[in-house]
């Protein structure tokens, strides 16, 4: 493969990997800031785009101008920072653990175009600049992200500071900002106030079972003897002398009787 082809081939595949940028991304291994004004100077490999203009590779030097409004508005200059290249409007965007180094995050954004730059935290801030994209732009970043993108019509520094920012969704539509998204409210991590230890539960001793009061128990009368049997025999009760008479009596009787019986005859 010749090498002109083969160095195409590369930068595509190099353009479309930042392209496809939506985590947190340092384009910058030498970045100096200063305090006051947020000054960071940026190196960037690949041109990236900012709500109203585009930067080349090359080193360019961000800082916050100095205004009394409320609004945030980030000024892009040259690397020695001499030449003014662009100004632009931003909003607060809270982040939950700042870090020490500056950061970028970038939209993702159509195949073929490049990346978005969507916000810039300065070193141990909790607070970063979320960059706010005028309509045409907010509506292609929104129809790949899927996530509606902070959108304003101002075109000059005097209308950044008053203009109405509202959010362009993936239809094109547009709808009142949801600050939440970007404030410290929705993202920073809930005081739990701690629940009191808990009481140690104790248990009390049984009271002891009553003693049930004695029961008399009336005892149950002894049982009636069983009648004994009748004897089959009735005793002899009466004397035996009777009978010993009476029998000496029949015997005369039938003695005299055969007597007479044979003087008869």
């Amino acid at each position: 493969m010749p090498g002109g082809q083969r160095n195409t081939i590369m930068n595509s595949l190099r353009l479309i990997a930042l392209s496809s940028l939506a985590a947190a991304v340092s384009l910058a291994p030498l970045a100096k800031a200063d305090e006051w004004d947020k000054k960071t100077v940026m190196t960037v490999n690949e041109a990236i785009q900012l709500p109203n203009a585009t930067l080349q590779p090359g080193s360019y030097t961000f800082k916050l101008l100095d205004s009394q409004s409320d609004r945030h508005i980030v000024q892009v200059f040259d690397k020695d920072g001499m030449h003014l290249i662009t100004t632009v409007l931003a909003i607060p965007n809270y982040r939950i653990q700042p870090t020490g180094k500056t950061r970028f995050t970038f939209w993702e954004v159509p195949a073929g175009q490049s990346p978005a730059l969507r916000a810039w935290f300065y070193p141990g801030d909790n607070f970063g600049q979320e960059f706010v994209y005028p309509k045409n732009v907010s509506q292609q970043i929104a129809s790949v992200s899927k996530q509606a993108v902070p959108t304003s019509s101002a075109q000059t520094t005097e209308e950044y500071k008053s203009a109405p920012i509202t959010a362009t969704n993936e239809s094109g539509n547009d709808a009142n900002l949801d600050t939440n998204t970007y404030t410290q409210t929705q993202t920073q991590t809930a005081e739990v106030t701690p629940a009191p230890a808990p009481t140690p539960t104790v248990t009390p001793e049984p009271a002891p079972e009553p003693t049930p009061a004695p029961v008399e128990v009336a005892a149950a009368p002894a049982p009636m003897p069983e009648p004994s049997p009748a004897p089959a025999q009735l005793p002899q009760t009466a004397s035996s002398l009777p009978l010993i008479g009476l029998a000496g009596v029949v015997s005369l009787l039938l003695f005299f009787a055969l007597r007479s019986n044979r003087v008869n005859s």
